[in-house]
């Protein structure tokens, strides 16, 4: 539930915290991390805890991080112990199963050492979780989930259940962090805009008879899009995208059945396919807040958007959002009275955030309409696009732009600077 109080305050009111974070998987960690420099009091609620098999976030799919991610995670002093256990992708290509033409795309082509990195979720969580135990500015409270929130003219409340004990907190500033199912945002009042694609994604991982190079494939299919992504000299994960029916069917199959289907439909270039790992599976859908702000409460991550993963492009776009946020943050604490949760704090987040989730919205839904058609003419025009893709430099370069997440005005951490 929420409630309104429109109710003038005569003075300041001593609050609890400056920001509550509700949600602390990757995306929520992130921020609290990233917002750690500028000595406010932060609260990271989650309602899960990390080593538990229901942590939705620090699970075994792999995240491809792009370039302004990797530099954000560089300004935040975290890079180092991420390229760990990243594995670089130094090449892209990108294929239309039974049509002419392919492309590739390469890292040297875009004077960068890598167009991406691959990070297995829990081990990136590994890391954030580590580095966050040790900042005295942010309390954690997990397991413990926000039950309700009452939103006043110059503060917030937040109601939790903190491991079966009911706690109101208060803030100046409420994150929704929560997820693509947030029940903050509903606590906000902030409605959604939802695609089913009536697909749903197989992850998991398998070993390839030839080494792959750092070479990650996007292989259209006609019974779906294939993504094959290095973790290991000679061990992909493998994300299979197929409709919901068929996914069904696929998850079914026995492991050496399963390689054998997966080895037809994407092909040998990487040689004979063994040793799969576990397989899981998740449903697809684009889902779209209608708006990223409220009243002292704003939206981040897969609260304010959950993509087709078609482009890896999800995780990545969250980043931004965190990054930007901390920017607006960071320019008003010059202010001689900051207020986090002031509007025109929240409205120029909002303004920056619009233009780079609309684009990658409907580049990312379009590339899943365009390769799923069945039409003649659709399916001419893929493998003429994919040519001429090949064969323009510029439009290659634009491409790769957008997907290292380096178009468009960029906030600080995507830039690889520090927070002041």
């Amino acid at each position: 539930m929420i409630e309104k109080s429109n109710t003038v305050q005569n003075h300041p009111i001593k609050t609890d915290y400056d920001i509550i974070i509700v949600g602390g998987g990757m995306i929520g960690t992130s921020l609290a991390l990233a917002l750690e420099p500028l000595n406010l009091k932060l609260a990271l609620i989650e309602a899960v805890e990390a080593g538990d098999s229901q942590q939705p976030s620090f699970d075994d799919r792999s995240t491809v991080l792009s370039r302004s991610s990797q530099r954000m995670y560089m300004a935040m002093g975290l890079w180092d112990e991420i390229l760990k256990a990243a594995t670089p992708i130094t090449s892209l290509h990108i294929s239309d199963k039974g049509r002419f033409g392919f492309s590739h795309i390469e890292a040297k082509e875009q004077n960068v050492e890598a167009l991406g990195y691959v990070v297995i979720n829990r081990i990136l969580g590994k890391v954030l979780r580590s580095t966050i135990k040790e900042k005295r500015n942010i309390e954690i409270m997990c397991p413990a989930s926000a039950r309700a929130l009452k939103m006043f003219d110059d503060h917030s409340t937040v109601s939790i259940d903190d491991r079966g004990i009911l706690r109101e907190l208060s803030c100046k500033l409420v994150v929704s962090a929560d997820g693509s199912q947030s029940t903050t945002r509903e606590f906000l009042g902030i409605s959604t805009s939802k695609i089913d694609y009536k697909q749903s994604a197989i992850i998991g991982n398998l070993q390839t008879e030839k080494n792959s190079n750092n070479r990650a494939f996007e292989r259209f299919t006609r019974s779906g899009p294939i993504t094959l992504l290095p973790i290991q000299e000679d061990r992909m994960a493998f994300v299979w995208i197929s409709s919901t029916e068929a996914s069904k069917e696929h998850l079914d199959l026995s492991d050496e059945e399963f390689t054998s289907k997966l080895q037809e439909v994407f092909g040998f270039r990487l040689g004979k396919f063994s040793r799969i790992g576990a397989r899981f599976s998740y449903p697809l859908a684009l889902n779209r807040a209608n708006r990223l702000i409220a009243k002292r409460g704003v939206l981040v991550g897969n609260a304010a958007h959950s993509l087709h993963p078609v482009a890896a492009q999800g995780f990545n776009l969250g980043l931004r959002d965190v990054a930007t946020l901390s920017d607006c943050l960071m320019e008003a604490k010059i202010k001689q009275k900051f207020d986090p949760g002031d509007i025109d704090v929240l409205e120029k987040y909002s303004n920056w955030r619009k233009s780079d989730h609309t684009k990658l919205i409907h580049f990312t839904d379009g590339i899943v309409r365009l390769f799923g058609s069945g039409y003649l003419l659709t399916k001419i025009f893929r493998s003429f696009g994919m040519i001429g893709f090949d064969f323009i430099p510029g439009v290659r370069k634009e491409f790769a732009r957008h997907t290292m997440g380096l178009a468009g005005k960029l906030p600080r951490l995507s830039r690889g600077l520090p927070l002041e």
